[in-house]
């Protein structure tokens, strides 16, 4: 294995439930080490390193900080990579998305910042619901079916949760 893993570098046990404030204060740490500032007079091979290294540990951290990127490379680590896309057989859900689908073009035709404020409550609930769940069944081979669905709901979530910020954004405007 080539690349030290995401957890590896930071000096983590690989986990879902992650303590965020510390994640950032040694990415800053370790950030500061490669930057490039730093490599001005260094050789072109070690300027190249530090980038490498730079941008690795920016991917890192981008994963690590967002659950459901975190879910998806937890779940990777354990052995099968997952297809980014796929239709989830999750009827209950899909319903649900459908729903929230609705409730957002409604809240978007009706220009109602109030209403949207609610909305984004609901999905930050049900985001930290998820976590939750994954939390629990994510490192048991017996549920991994389970942990793959509830990755992908976190993934329809976090999506959701940028398409509302964006309608936040234009309804401010």
């Amino acid at each position: 294995m080539g690349t030290p893993c995401h957890f590896a570098l930071f000096e983590l046990q690989p986990s879902f439930r992650l303590d965020l404030e510390q994640l950032a204060t040694r990415y800053r740490e370790l950030a500061r080490g490669v930057h490039p500032d730093r490599f001005a007079d260094a050789s072109e091979r070690e300027q190249r390193l530090a980038l490498e290294q730079s941008a690795s540990l920016n991917e890192a951290y981008q994963t690590l900080k967002n659950p459901p990127k975190r879910a998806r490379y937890l779940l990777a680590m354990g052995g099968r990579e997952l297809p980014l896309e796929v239709t989830v057989h999750d009827p209950d859900f899909l319903l649900q998305q459908m729903q929230w689908r609705e409730e957002l073009e409604d809240l978007q035709d009706a220009a109602d910042l109030a209403g949207v404020a609610v909305f984004k409550h609901r999905l930050k609930v049900a985001q930290d619901e998820l976590n939750e769940s994954f939390a629990a069944c994510w490192d048991d081979a017996a549920q991994r079916e389970q942990a793959e669905r509830l990755m992908r709901r976190m993934q329809f979530l976090d999506k959701l949760t940028y398409e509302v910020r964006q309608l936040e954004e234009r309804l401010d405007d």
